[in-house]
Formats: C-alpha cells, structure tokens, sequence
C-alpha cells in the first residue's frame, strides 16, 4: 500500500532553468574570444556535474557554490568578461520563483497521500519556490540535508528515516533517469519516470506522460 509520494521538483513540478541557461551562454558569447553555444553548455554541464558528484559527507558544497564555481570556471575557460556574479544572480532568482507546470497545483490537490519533496537545490532556495507557488507538502528534504546528491542514497534513506516509511510504502517520481529512476531504485524504492517529452523509454522503466498520470501508480 502507497502510504506517501517522494517528489523531484525543478523537471518535474516546476520547469528546469534551461532558458535561463541559455542567456547566460548567448551572455558567454558576446564577450568571449571562443566557443560554440554547445561547447559552452557541454563545458559547463560536465563541470557542475563533476562537482556534484563529488561533493557528498565532509566534501559537501551547496549548490549555490557549485554553482558560483563551475560558471566561473566556464567564463574563464571560454575568455568571456563576463561578471560571473550577475550572471549566477539570474539564476539563483530563478531558481526561487520557477515556472510552475499546468497539472503540477492539480497533483497536489487530487493526491491521496502525503507528498514529500526530494530535492537537489539548497534548502532556503526550494522552501522559497514553494512558497512562490503556494504549495505545501509534508515534507522537504534536501540535498543539503543529506550532505550528498542524487542519484546518490543519502537524500532517499533520510526522507524514509525521516518519514517512518519503507521503500516499499512509497514511490518516487521524477523526471531524470540517472537522478531520479536510478537513484530511488538503488534504495530500493519503486520509480516512475515523468516523461513530458514522450521519449522512448528504457526497458523495465515506470513512465509517465504527466505528473497527474503519477496517480495511477499510487496502490
């Protein structure tokens, strides 16, 4: 029996900051002496990335300071003048008042039970957005609480510790394959892959066209 719903939220309740990604690179370009739109993003999304993974236990960094760095180092590799500073600002006010999907306040109102947010942004930032949106679930738990990022296993056995429930009690759902389907299974928690692009799906993967058809997987 589904006794509670772990949530990703930025891709899955709210829209991913990629157009805000976007300006930022056209921003790189201007005033750089090199480098494509691609080569930016891939520079940039491989260095974020790495830090991430890296960042977990007593090497914990905030993703705001990950952030900070891994755009900085872009500017840097890719001879812009820009102020990394501004440039983060846009950001992190994006990130605390994100663009909200259609169904996303319907998910809320029709779930059956508790709904719980497992997220990879920093805690005053995602408590932010929430309140932005006027959403209240019945927990939020963080990266930042966890001290590590998904797909990694800390963030899913605190919302279970936290929570008394067992993987077997909840789903979780999310809208990326590596963070969300791959690291809840890891703990042993059945997922369900919001696929709003109607991508193929991977063999042996729970999807979903949109959150509220997340509904018919609660039991």
């Amino acid at each position: 029996m589904t006794r509670g719903v772990f949530l990703d939220f930025y891709g899955t309740v709210v829209h991913e900051d990629g157009d805000i990604i976007r300006e930022i690179t056209r921003i790189i370009i201007d005033t750089g002496s090199t480098g494509s739109a691609e080569d930016i993003g891939r520079f940039w999304w491989e260095q974020f990335q790495g830090m991430c993974a890296a960042a977990h236990g007593e090497s914990f960094e905030t993703q705001r300071e990950l952030e900070v760095r891994s755009l900085r180092n872009t500017i840097e590799c890719f001879g812009s003048s820009a102020d990394f500073g501004e440039l983060s600002g846009r950001m992190f006010a994006y990130w605390r008042s994100p663009d909200i999907f259609e169904d996303s306040k319907a998910f809320f109102e029709r779930c059956p039970v508790p709904i719980y947010i497992l997220s990879n942004i920093d805690t005053h930032d995602i408590k932010a957005a929430l309140e932005y949106h006027q959403l209240a679930p019945a927990g939020v738990f963080t990266s930042e609480d966890a001290r590590a990022y998904k797909p990694r296993g800390e963030l899913f056995r605190l919302a279970l510790e936290s929570t008394g429930l067992t993987p077997g009690e909840v789903i979780h759902a999310g809208d990326s394959i590596s963070s969300d389907v791959r690291g809840a299974g890891q703990a042993g928690i059945p997922a369900v892959w919001l696929n709003r692009a109607g991508r193929a799906v991977p063999e042996g993967v729970e999807s979903a066209g949109s959150l509220l058809q997340v509904l018919g997987f609660i039991k």
